[in-house]
């Protein structure tokens, strides 16, 4: 790493993944963004992280939104270094029950924002000679349960989209990979939901940070494409 700080961008920042991500990337040392379509918890988790971390609101699933909110970040911070998307747009239900603008969403979120993001950072990882765009999956995208029609949908559509990318963009050293989420994040929300569970059942966040970290630091005559994280006592 040189003197100048790194700039890692992270798209869907919530209470999860997306903030160990920025506490991860900043505690190494990255300049972190911090993108979600809400305020509120980027600014405070900003706030937190320090003079390193920058809150942006945008909409992941509108691409002109997604250039812009770059390009801001560009002249802000620098060219990006590493890119994480974590936006994921969980929207539940059957074919039948589904609004069809929430369908819709589901694929904006995690396939048409991913493709915006990347084109606004491929170029300047490709100047560079290096760069790396880590993906948070689903294991949802290697099958569809009838209550995962845009979920399970969208994100196939994802895994498949950044291979896509990573075999457009390794030879130019760029490292395009995805974490395969196989298990419940450990959330508020989740241990409500859940709450005669140990916490061996649930997915840490910042042990999925570790392992997004260890995707960027790969040397590149053994990179991985794509790695599943669950809780080891997970019956798979």
């Amino acid at each position: 790493m040189n003197n100048v700080q790194p700039v890692c961008v992270i798209n869907g920042v919530g209470p999860g993944n997306g903030a160990a991500f920025a506490r991860r990337f900043a505690a190494a040392g990255y300049r972190v963004a911090l993108i979600a379509r809400s305020a509120d918890f980027c600014d405070s988790l900003a706030a937190e992280i320090g003079d390193s971390a920058h809150a942006y609101q945008c909409d992941i699933g509108d691409p002109t939104g997604v250039s812009e909110t770059f390009a801001r970040i560009r002249e802000a911070l620098g060219p990006v270094e590493v890119l994480l998307h974590n936006a994921g747009a969980g929207i539940w239900g059957d074919f039948e029950s589904l609004e069809l603008s929430a369908f819709e969403q589901s694929w904006r979120v995690n396939t048409l924002g991913l493709v915006a993001a990347a084109r606004a950072v491929a170029p300047d990882m490709r100047r560079a000679g290096h760069g790396s765009i880590v993906v948070t999956g689903a294991t949802a995208s290697r099958r569809g349960a009838a209550k995962t029609a845009a979920f399970a949908s969208a994100k196939g559509a994802q895994r498949n989209l950044t291979e896509s990318l990573a075999k457009q963009l390794w030879p130019d050293g760029i490292h395009v990979s995805t974490i395969m989420i196989d298990g419940i994040v450990d959330l508020p929300r989740t241990r409500e939901r859940l709450p005669d569970k140990p916490d061996t059942f649930f997915l840490d966040p910042d042990d999925v940070a570790e392992t997004a970290y260890w995707l960027v630091q790969q040397p590149r005559s053994a990179w991985s494409f794509e790695v599943e994280a669950r809780p080891f006592g997970e019956s798979w």
